[in-house]
């Protein structure tokens, strides 16, 4: 027999120790110190915060505020576990609304390292110094504020330094932490220094509310990740009007999908203020790209959410990043919805009125122009399209290019060969076109159009496929999905938890055309599939639809999976490479780009058109020089 291990008596931990361990859920390099401290410096009310870091803020974190700053008699409690300003009650933890509300984190850092406070407010004479090691409170001076100063950090866990990296690389994630701080507030100036030199600065500006708010978001991207993140990103707002009547707001910037990296480095989510990494957020933005970006291309945004802080639960874990929120459906819906529509707006004529126009050609502001729908629709065989082209006639102007495929008309019941369900606009001038008008074709497959910018070109396929593309999901979205009942029902072992949401959310999968019922404790069937997708796997689709609507994701994969079919579609009913288009059939195709969503990408993710300016073109041959 083995000798059973001694019994060690149960007992309280001492102070210390509690808040050693406290340290290492909330300190885990110097970056985590300066986001606490910078945290409470916001709290606090500062426009002007200076962050001074000495070893790349291991042997020095100075934080420095010009806030309402701390009482004398509060001083010593600040340093106390869980002793905090910011809530007082139940209530105040269910809708807090500052960056900070443990009150363990002054206590924390104490824990590992040397620290001392020196605070003054508005109204006392000077400024209080406290020592956290030996409690000593002495007279200081300095302006109105609270500078916070922690040295030596570890030096009490010894263990712990030795899991630091370089200076170089723990300096990075410092200023990483308050550049994630800085994106969210351009009313506040932040400065950064390094062993005595400027590492970064980034100037307040005024905000006001509104488009200025927005503005000044604006400024500080530019500012802060550069220009080119600005002139290459959408700006996104939901709902349209910016208001907070439905206790939820999206707003922000969204990189176009031509700006996409290999990381994921440049997507930064902000819930009231408050940088977080939410899979709920993070599936949304990716969701809304889906139909633009394909590949392991990550796209680049900054997303700043505003809810009623009593619908989503920041208390989730130690450092703050996380949240948990009540309805995290109407989040994902929200969040998608402001992507996808900031993303849908064709470029072409934003793109070029950043672009200086040649002075020979004057440029008349570009009318809104509604697109119009074509009542025709190229016959369907099979899995894709089959064309009957046509030459136009003389002095026709053709508004669509499917018009081009449109079966003859009797010669004695002559009809125009384009019909528009809504009256159309009229016409644009035609040096309004932001795409130009057409003056050749390159190799049968781009095509070249002139405008008041330089040479544009175009990818005849790929943009056909995506007018093709938007105009199968517009009618897909006109109609309730089809359901068709399998004759033999597919079973399959399914989780706990799948059976729970089979049962839960029947009304859904319904709506879906979906009809996933229980055999057993432990078996689902699957009785009935949408009828686009009757060829498919019965049973993975619907473990993927169950997997999504367990994570308040519904329609995901079901779209997903319908769009893909429509975007085979569209590639067989576009016009293929090595087609000869006439003049006419070119500028149809450059005016359906025009007001077409997403015409910007083919339905694969490459873009479909680029633009060669005057200035590129003089380069090339030397002009000016």
């Amino acid at each position: 027999m083995t000798d059973s291990p001694l019994r060690r008596p149960i007992r309280e931990l001492p102070d210390e120790l509690i808040s050693q361990i406290a340290a290492g859920e909330v300190v885990e390099r110097p970056a985590s110190v300066v986001r606490e401290l910078v945290d409470n410096a916001l709290d606090a009310g500062s426009t002007q915060i200076t962050v001074r870091l000495l070893g790349g803020g291991v042997r020095l974190i100075a934080v420095e505020d010009d806030g309402i700053g701390i009482p004398k008699d509060e001083l010593a409690q600040a340093l106390k576990r869980h002793a905090t300003s910011k809530i007082s009650s139940l209530a105040e933890l269910e809708a807090v609304g500052t960056m900070g509300f443990r009150g363990e984190a002054l206590a924390a850092i104490a824990s590992v390292a040397e620290v001392s406070l020196l605070s003054r407010t508005g109204d006392a004479p000077h400024a209080w110094l406290l020592d956290a090691r030996s409690g000593e409170l002495s007279p200081g001076a300095r302006q109105r504020g609270t500078t916070v100063e922690v040295r030596e950090l570890f030096y009490a866990t010894p263990a712990r330094r030795k899991f630091l990296k370089s200076d170089t690389t723990e300096l990075a994630h410092c200023v990483e932490a308050v550049r994630r701080h800085a994106l969210a507030r351009p009313d506040v100036g932040f400065a950064i220094w390094h062993e005595g030199k400027l590492v970064a600065q980034w100037r307040a500006s005024l905000v006001a509310r509104g488009e200025d708010a927005l503005e000044a978001t604006r400024a500080r991207l530019a500012d802060v990740l550069g220009d080119d993140f600005v002139t290459e990103a959408v700006t996104l707002q939901w709902p349209a009007d910016g208001s907070l009547a439905r206790g939820l707001r999206v707003r922000g910037f969204a990189g176009v999908p031509d700006a996409a990296r290999s990381r994921a480095d440049q997507q930064f989510a902000y819930v009231n203020g408050r940088y977080v990494r939410d899979k709920v957020i993070g599936h949304a933005a990716r969701a809304a790209y889906e139909d633009v970006l394909h590949g392991h291309r990550q796209p680049v945004y900054a997303l700043y959410i505003d809810i009623d802080p009593a619908r989503v639960d920041v208390n989730v874990h130690p450092t703050k990043i996380e949240v948990r929120f009540r309805d995290s459906r109407e989040v994902h819906q929200a969040v998608q919805q402001a992507v996808q529509s900031a993303l849908a707006v064709p470029r072409a004529g934003q793109a070029l009125a950043a672009l200086p126009a040649a002075a020979a050609v004057p440029v008349a502001p570009l009318a809104p122009a509604e697109p119009a729908e074509p009542a025709w629709a190229p016959p369907v065989r099979q899995a894709g399209f089959s064309f009957a082209p046509r030459e136009p006639e003389a002095g026709q102007r053709v508004s669509d290019v499917a018009a081009l495929w449109a079966p003859a008309a009797d010669t004695a019941t002559a009809a125009p060969a384009f019909r528009s369900a809504a009256p159309a606009a009229a016409p644009l001038p035609e040096g309004d076109w932001p795409l130009g008008r057409a003056i050749a074709q390159l190799q049968g497959v781009y095509v070249l159009a002139e405008n008041a910018h330089g040479l544009v070109i175009v990818d005849m396929h790929a943009a056909h496929e995506r007018i093709v593309y938007e105009r199968l999901k517009r009618q897909l979205d006109a109609r309730a999905v089809q359901s068709q009942p399998l004759l033999i029902p597919a079973t399959f072992s399914a989780t706990p938890e799948e059976v729970a949401t089979a049962d839960t959310a029947a009304a859904t999968l319904a709506a879906l055309g979906l009809e996933v019922t229980p055999l057993s404790p432990r078996t689902l069937a699957v009785r009935a599939v949408p009828t686009t997708l009757a060829q498919g796997d019965p049973v993975a689709l619907a473990r993927s639809v169950l997997g999504e609507l367990a994570q308040h994701e519904a329609t995901q994969v079901l779209q997903r999976a319908e769009h893909e079919l429509l975007a085979t579609m569209a590639c067989h009913g576009a016009v293929r490479a090595n087609r000869r288009l006439t003049l006419d059939e070119m500028n149809a195709l450059l005016r359906q780009m025009e007001v077409t969503e997403r015409s910007d990408q083919c339905n694969h993710g490459r873009p479909t058109w680029r633009q060669l300016g005057l200035r590129e073109l003089d380069a090339l041959f030397l002009r000016g020089r």
